[in-house]
């Protein structure tokens, strides 16, 4: 969100200085793992549809900046069983906004892609013009062109705190002090601990997740022939990506379990140091799709930043109006960056955004701990 941000400011002609602890892209947050999935009739609700719809165009005029691949249509594939509350506002959204959605029965599923399989296997929903964004390619060209637009980088340098003027903002890292006109927070799952210093003390928890790639039949799982997928079971939330260019098939558990949540710095980002890291995602495609569930060719630990209801943060700071914030991306984010920068972008031009952000206010009560008193 912070380098598409510095991108799309930096095109304004703004001075921009974007900071990152670490050297992006990289694996210390929620971007890496080199792919992301869009797809467009999404059932984390209907205010994400213009969102994903504006990022995919959004996707498609990055491709004209890179020699790398930015986006593979490969279809996404949502399939579980019936009665999923996903897979129900899926279908909704696809008919509010008249987007193509292929309705497939289980009999339907098995005929198209023969190796699936499994209890909760009832219904489908394949979306053709879906796919996979390759998230590394991504961040690269985003930091190159704002880096060829003037805009400056700091890698390697974690933010030590920030202090909010009236007309300015100062942030200390550990060997220097900068100071802009205007801040855009967007620290993943760091971004709780640096607003509680602002003063607001929400309900945003860092989760650890684990993701990898299994050596699969390439005949059943390339990106040739299998899509990207998500699997709604009752026993967990899966996504997961065809093998591209030989890779694997790679798959990610969306639900955590509560040992998950912890603050970044006290997470053990080594995969497999928990038996369920590979455990959990053998467990799927043992059910699922036996055929992709081979050698483990690579794992990686990724940190969700979640907010209760799952929904984004992207707003104002209520008393800093000059304190941007984007975060509680809640392991569905990806897909939305290059929209999220525009959004900064007219919010810090313009004064206002003609997207609609309203659902993903800082100020909504669910963020916060309800506070009660009684008389004693």
């Amino acid at each position: 969100m912070g380098m598409s941000s510095g991108y799309y400011l930096s095109e304004k002609g703004l001075k921009v200085l974007m900071i990152d602890a670490y050297d992006p892209p990289h694996d210390n947050g929620s971007h890496g793992g080199d792919t992301r999935l869009i797809r467009h009739a999404v059932g984390e609700g209907l205010h994400y549809i213009p969102l994903a719809l504006r990022s995919q165009e959004m996707w498609n005029e990055l491709q004209n900046h890179s020699e790398d691949e930015i986006f593979r249509e490969t279809g996404i594939l949502n399939f579980g069983y019936k009665g999923s509350e996903f897979l129900g506002n899926t279908i909704e959204g696809a008919r509010e906004y008249g987007l193509e959605i292929e309705t497939l029965t289980q009999e339907e599923i098995l005929e198209r892609w023969p190796d699936m399989q499994g209890e909760d296997l009832d219904i489908g929903y394949y979306e053709e013009k879906g796919g996979v964004i390759m998230g590394g390619n991504a961040i690269r060209t985003y930091r190159r062109l704002a880096l060829q637009n003037g805009a400056e980088l700091l890698i390697d340098t974690p933010v030590k705190s920030i202090h909010p003027e009236d007309d300015k903002v100062t942030v200390q890292t550990e060997h220097d002090t900068f100071t802009g006109d205007q801040l855009i927070l967007s620290a993943g799952g760091w971004t709780g601990t640096f607003l509680k210093d602002l003063g607001l003390d929400l309900k945003l928890q860092p989760s650890r997740r684990t993701i990898a790639w299994f050596e699969a039949d390439e005949s059943l799982y390339s990106s040739d022939n299998f899509p990207g997928f998500i699997g709604r079971s009752r026993k967990g939330a899966y996504y997961g990506f065809p093998s591209i260019d030989g890779t694997g098939v790679k798959i990610g558990r969306f639900n955590g379990d509560p040992e998950d949540d912890d603050e970044p710095e006290n997470m053990d980002k080594t995969f497999g140091a928990f038996e369920k890291d590979e455990g959990h995602l053998r467990d799927f495609l043992d059910e699922y799709m036996k055929e992709a569930n081979g050698k483990l060719n690579r794992g990686v630990t990724c940190i969700f930043s979640n907010t209760p209801d799952e929904d984004f943060i992207i707003d104002r700071h209520p008393e800093h109006e000059n304190i941007f914030i984007a975060g509680g991306f809640s392991g569905h984010g990806f897909k939305y960056v290059p929209v999220i920068g525009e959004i900064f972008t007219q919010l810090i031009t313009e004064g206002k955004t003609e997207h609609d952000i309203s659902e993903f206010s800082v100020t909504r009560d669910i963020l916060y701990e309800k506070k009660h008193s009684a008389k004693l």
